[in-house]
């Protein structure tokens, strides 16, 4: 009897299961004002649940799994309210909601960058102290799919005790907005360091751009082998191009071609008491050997490495298992049946270092091989390292902890659903420089896709153009930060519902991560108030044409506030005059004239016109606002 009625109990469980709103909705949060007010969470299955905040109400049915949704009608700016979701089973409760409007800021690193970490850090922590300014940081969370919810999501109200961890760029907008607009200002920050735009896209608008890594990145969830495998492949071919080894004769497939030296300790390299390895960071190659039985060997098995600083590509017995980056999760790759062999079988690992610690983490114990019948051999000794003269990073596979393709998307953006939103801060790109394809296209796509998801179509998007960072130009040069550049400009033409934010002027050369994210969040705000307020006042000078005339060529701006004024110089700096032919590039000189430059025609071929094209550009062109030209390149008409 007991059997037959524990099924039943749990379903009759189950289906008085009280309703919980999801993590998003906690208490102190911030709804979005003037727009309907979508709520969901999850109840009993086919459930009644009621929704009320302040005096609105809603209702809504539960699904065969326990979803529901509610939409409450659209409400000015106030409170605090008390959100409720009720059902037969019981209430859930989200207290000291306020009504007014949403930003959501993403992108990499210099989003990410927390208000300790930017100038004057000290004084803006401590004076801020703004019960209507509540922030929200989503915590890294990677998925193969799209997830529907992010456990431990908190509002907090602004203090100086909040603040200090929060994303500068993000805060300094909101603040800045909360003191024009005076209503209640939610600021969400989801980011993370070092990521591609491609992870935080849908896999399909991937695909429909033709990417191929797409096409991986969907294998490896069908087939996780046949996805490492071909991975392995990339990176072998990878390897190649760079060493120029014969297939056949790479390290994995031929390992006695390398001078090896015992591995001194289960830990990362800098601690094996080695001067060599004091500092350094680089390419090691890693081999261990293990002798299976028959009967060991007919079987699947899982290697498990421990922790890895920071990229490896392993292989067993020249077959590609497993590749990740990351310096804190454990390596455990499958090994299909059929790659390990009776007699001597070797591992190898690849592992590439950036920065900091190196190598193996350990201890010891972690590393082992687990056959399919749960018996474990110990691969905690006896290693072998051989230093790769290889200084590049190696490929990154599209399932990428950090720049793996939608997985970013699908656990940190997807989960936020239909969130009300005034618009979007996106500060990314570093990331993507150099890579093949256009960002402009990738990033349309992305914008795309997010106003699908939170249902606006019209959502304002407010693009951070890259900061100066790198070499100064002695002589006209390429550049792939300008590119970069280039392309967020153009993305942002194409949308009207998009503004670029130049912070070219405001990087460090030598940091990558430049301090003044203050200014960062003033004109993040101008652009906001233009595209999501009314505001009359421009977003900034952006270049509109470049015509060839009788006395010279001449540029015409637009968004710009007065007049354009060259600072401390009679002529503009960074301008350039390019031909047809590559190396053509030359500097010129212009001149600032109201609303256009004018510059000198140099008897040469000219067709396009730079300005700001390099990594750290030195540029001096500014309108009243003040606000900086940002670079750009268009063709002479």
């Amino acid at each position: 009897m007991r059997w037959v009625l524990m099924p039943l109990l749990l379903a009759a469980s189950a289906a008085q299961a009280a309703p919980v709103l999801n993590p998003i909705f906690s208490d102190h949060g911030v709804l979005q004002r003037g727009r309907p007010i979508a709520i969901w969470g999850t109840a009993g299955p086919s459930e009644r649940v009621s929704v009320s905040l302040g005096n609105a109400t809603a209702a809504a049915t539960a699904d065969g799994a326990g979803a529901w949704h509610a939409t409450l009608p659209a409400m000015p700016a106030g409170g605090p309210y008390r959100l409720t979701a009720t059902s037969p089973s019981g209430r859930a409760t989200a207290n000291d909601m306020l009504v007014g409007d949403v930003w959501l800021c993403s992108g990499q690193s210099n989003m990410e960058l927390q208000v300790s970490r930017a100038l004057n850090s000290y004084n803006d922590a401590q004076s801020a102290n703004d019960p209507q300014l509540r922030i929200l940081t989503v915590p890294r969370r990677t998925s193969g799919r799209p997830q529907s919810a992010i456990a431990g999501l908190a509002w907090q109200a602004v203090t100086p005790a909040t603040v200090g961890e929060f994303s500068a760029a993000c805060y300094y907008m909101a603040r800045d907005l909360r003191a024009s607009q005076n209503v209640p200002i939610g600021a969400i920050s989801s980011s993370w360091g070092g990521t591609q735009i491609r992870s935080w896209m849908d896999e399909a608008s991937v695909i429909a751009l033709g990417d191929d890594e797409a096409r991986l990145f969907a294998m490896g969830r069908r087939d996780p082998a046949a996805a490492n495998a071909r991975f392995g492949e990339i990176w072998g071919a990878w390897w190649r191009a760079r060493t120029h080894d014969a297939t056949g004769a790479e390290p994995w497939h031929a390992s006695d071609r390398l001078a090896w030296t015992p591995v001194p300790a289960m830990a990362y390299w800098e601690q094996w008491g080695d001067p060599r390895f004091t500092s350094f960071n680089g390419m090691v190659w890693l081999r261990k050997r293990i002798t299976l039985t028959a009967a060991e060997a007919a079987q699947a098995a899982t290697l498990s490495l421990g922790v890895i600083d920071e990229l490896d590509q392993s292989f067993v017995n020249g077959v590609a298992v497993g590749n990740r980056y990351s310096w804190e999760a454990p390596r455990d790759y499958a090994v299909p049946r059929g790659v390990l062999r009776a007699g001597v079988n070797e591992v190898m690992v690849n592992i590439f270092d950036g920065s900091g610690a190196g190598g193996f983490a350990g201890p010891a114990d972690r590393l082992r091989l687990t056959l399919a019948d749960g018996s474990a051999r110990p691969l905690g000794e006896g290693w072998e390292y051989s230093v790769s003269s290889v200084t590049d990073s190696p490929p990154r596979a599209p399932w990428d902890e950090a720049l793996g393709l939608s997985a970013i998307y699908n656990g940190m953006i997807a989960p936020l659903g239909a969130y009300g939103l005034s618009g979007v801060a996106w500060y990314q790109g570093e990331a993507d420089v150099g890579l093949p394809g256009s960002y402009a296209d990738r990033l349309g796509a992305m914008m795309t896709t997010w106003r699908r998801q939170f249902g606006r179509p019209d959502l304002p998007f407010l693009i951070v153009s890259l900061a100066n960072y790198g070499p100064f130009a002695t002589r006209p040069v390429e550049s792939g930060w300008a590119a970069l550049r280039e392309q967020q400009r153009l993305a942002t033409m194409r949308d009207p519902r998009a503004a670029l934010v130049v912070a070219m002027d405001l990087g460090e050369r030598l940091d990558i991560h430049p301090g003044n994210k203050q200014e960062v969040g003033r004109r993040l705000a101008r652009a906001a108030r233009a595209l999501a307020y009314g505001s009359p006042d421009p977003v900034g000078p952006q270049v509109a044409r470049a015509a060839r005339t009788p006395n010279g060529i001449i540029v015409d701006f637009s968004g710009v506030l007065g007049a354009l004024h060259s600072w401390s110089s009679n002529f503009v700096t960074a301008l350039e005059l390019c031909g047809e032919a590559p190396q053509s590039c030359r500097f010129a000189q212009g001149a600032a004239d109201g609303r256009t430059v004018r510059i000198a025609d140099d008897g040469r071929p000219a067709t396009r016109v730079r300005y700001g094209w390099a990594d750290s550009p030195v540029t001096n062109l500014y309108d009243e606002a003040p606000l900086p030209v940002g670079p750009f390149e268009v063709v002479i008409n």
